[in-house]
């Protein structure tokens, strides 16, 4: 119950934040990527949205929702919901930490880290990094590139 809770005030917080426009943006992406470990090699496909909220000039704060999809071995679809913390590395750049919960198949924490380079006036692309702790060590991998939209 606490995973769906946790993903709904992300939702509610993307939902809210219209109206601090000013103070950051929002983005959409998709996203691919490779998992492994916990008996996993396999591509992954997903998307994503979320709002960061500048703090200043040189950093940024946001939350993130997601789905992604395991496409060999026919799993579920994973959502995740998290929040990133980061740096604003001039007017194309950031740098950030990463960090969340994953629900569906399997309902773990998740740390990571990500770049993300403005490629035009509001399209970025993406690379990113996560390790997601799963009971008893059997922990996974993930590296994921994505394109997106900022707003």
């Amino acid at each position: 119950m606490k995973k769906f809770a946790v993903a709904a005030a992300l939702l509610s917080a993307v939902v809210a934040t219209p109206a601090l426009a000013q103070n950051g943006e929002g983005h959409v992406e998709v996203r691919g990527g490779y998992i492994t470990g916990s008996g996993l090699d396999d591509a992954t496909l997903g998307v994503a949205g979320g709002y960061d909220y500048n703090l200043g000039d040189k950093a940024f704060a946001g939350v993130e929702i997601a789905g992604d999809k395991v496409l060999i071995d026919g799993a579920k679809v994973q959502f995740s919901s998290g929040a990133r913390l980061g740096a604003n590395l001039g007017t194309n750049g950031k740098l950030y930490a990463t960090g969340g919960y994953t629900f569906g198949q399997i309902d773990d924490p998740y740390v990571g880290a990500g770049y993300q380079h403005k490629l035009g006036q509001n399209v970025y692309g993406k690379v990113e990094y996560r390790h997601q702790f799963i009971n008893n060590f059997d922990d996974t991998d993930a590296f994921a590139v994505g394109v997106g939209f900022a707003f």
